[in-house]
């Protein structure tokens, strides 16, 4: 895949084939890829825990909360769960006022190396931070930035341009389909005219 296909593959997924294991040495070959990112000062404050195993991932699940537009839809079910976790964590000690900008850096890098490898991934910013800094005894040295849920899809997502209400808001058709508008590109660059990002928009 090419880098246009790989940023479409890398939705949000939330529901998963839960019985279609993810081995550790898999998400540890995805975290070294992070390793290689852009970071501000070249800090790296940057660390991670892992969760691979049933008993901790259904620790973990309580602690997040998911699809906020999806009113009544309270997450994944189990047989749809997670497979697993990664949760970013930024190091205190690290004197860092950048820890957000390389934590987007690292985690798209995630995205796109997972979706190289048919894996979907879901950055999850709502997250228990006490209960899960309780139940995975992490240390008051690391604040909890965001969690990655892993797993191979079990659901389709289709990208779409926002209609002339401009709703940005994700929706599911009853299909079980997840539809993600996106803003035009002549919304996003403010000094192009019209012609050339619609000419763009075709060509690419």
């Amino acid at each position: 895949m090419n880098l246009k296909e790989l940023v479409v593959k890398g939705r949000s997924i939330r529901r998963y084939h839960e019985d279609k294991p993810i081995s550790k040495e898999v998400i540890i070959e995805l975290l070294n890829l992070t390793r290689n990112c852009p970071s501000a000062r070249n800090d790296q404050p940057l660390k991670f825990l892992l969760s691979v195993s049933k008993e901790e991932n259904d620790l973990i699940f309580p602690c997040l909360k998911w699809a906020g537009y999806l009113n009544n839809w309270d997450g994944p079910t189990p047989g749809e769960q997670p497979i697993a976790y990664i949760v970013l964590l930024g190091d205190n000690n690290i004197e860092s006022a950048f820890v957000e900008c390389d934590a987007g850096i690292a985690m798209q890098t995630i995205v796109l190396g997972a979706a190289e490898k048919g894996i979907g991934v879901c950055i999850i910013g709502s997250v228990d931070r006490s209960k899960l800094r309780r139940i995975m005894n992490i240390p008051e040295q690391y604040k909890i930035v965001y969690v990655l849920s892993l797993g191979y899809p079990a659901e389709t997502v289709v990208l779409e341009e926002t209609g002339e209400d401009k709703d940005i808001k994700y929706w599911r058709d009853k299909n079980g389909v997840h539809h993600v508008p996106k803003r035009p590109l002549d919304e996003l660059i403010l000094n192009i005219s019209n012609e050339f990002t619609g000419k763009l928009s075709e060509d690419h």
